[in-house]
């Protein structure tokens, strides 16, 4: 893997996005580039009237990922990516739109912008998938102790597992590693970490294209489908 290569580490709340990109960064050498802190001017009239003000504050976050995007395909070396620009629309807008937060109207300008964007936006090279239950989101979620994820429902969490599982069904710009993330703690276990590094060297060498999904079970074994 002498050349560069860009990896997205995508999954639900809590389940160990950004830990991952930590341990992998140092790991592999590479640089991590982790979820992007912005200052959304619209957020404060998004909380008071969600329907309004949803599509202004998704096309925010959208233009700060879009940018985002980029910086990491210029960067010289090899990069390693908190959440993606698919996430923003995939999971949270089109999940603001089920909930009927976004109008109809808002949601399809939404989506044929971020669209168009993506005809001009290259794909990272692997994403891996970090799968978790929603159980074990919530105990990951309750020992990182943040004030403002208290109120994290349970039906939160498994409506976004749902809109996660179904847009990776369908995603086929890059190779997808699907990491068991309910038993495999890369955390406490350097073993279980090797695992998912292990199965990222592979897919990366696989050289297989766009569209593959790679499992990896709790043993560390591999399958392809």
């Amino acid at each position: 893997m002498a050349q560069k290569k860009f990896v997205v580490i995508a999954g639900n709340i809590g389940v160990g996005k950004s830990t991952l990109v930590d341990l992998l960064s140092r790991h592999l050498g590479w640089q991590p580039f982790y979820e992007p802190v912005a200052e959304n001017p619209y957020l404060a009239d998004f909380y008071r009237d969600m329907r309004a003000w949803a599509f202004h504050s998704q096309v925010f976050f959208l233009a700060h990922r879009l940018r985002i995007h980029h910086q990491l395909l210029e960067y010289p070396t090899s990069v390693v990516q908190d959440r993606s620009v698919y996430e923003d629309a995939e999971i949270f807008a089109r999940n603001l739109y089920l909930q009927g937060h976004m109008a109809e109207r808002d949601w399809e300008t939404y989506r044929r912008l971020y669209e168009s964007m993506l005809t001009f936006l290259p794909a990272p090279d692997l994403v891996v998938y970090l799968r978790a239950s929603v159980p074990t989101l919530l105990k990951r979620i309750a020992m990182r102790g943040r004030d403002y994820e208290r109120s994290i429902s349970p039906e939160y969490l498994s409506q976004l597992n749902r809109l996660y599982e179904e847009w990776l069904e369908n995603f086929s710009l890059s190779p997808v590693l699907v990491v068991p993330a309910d038993k495999l703690d890369f955390v406490a276990n350097p073993e279980d970490l090797q695992v998912i590094v292990g199965g990222l060297e592979q897919a990366l060498s696989a050289n297989g294209g766009a569209g593959g999904r790679i499992f990896i079970d709790a043993l560390g074994a591999k399958n392809g489908h």
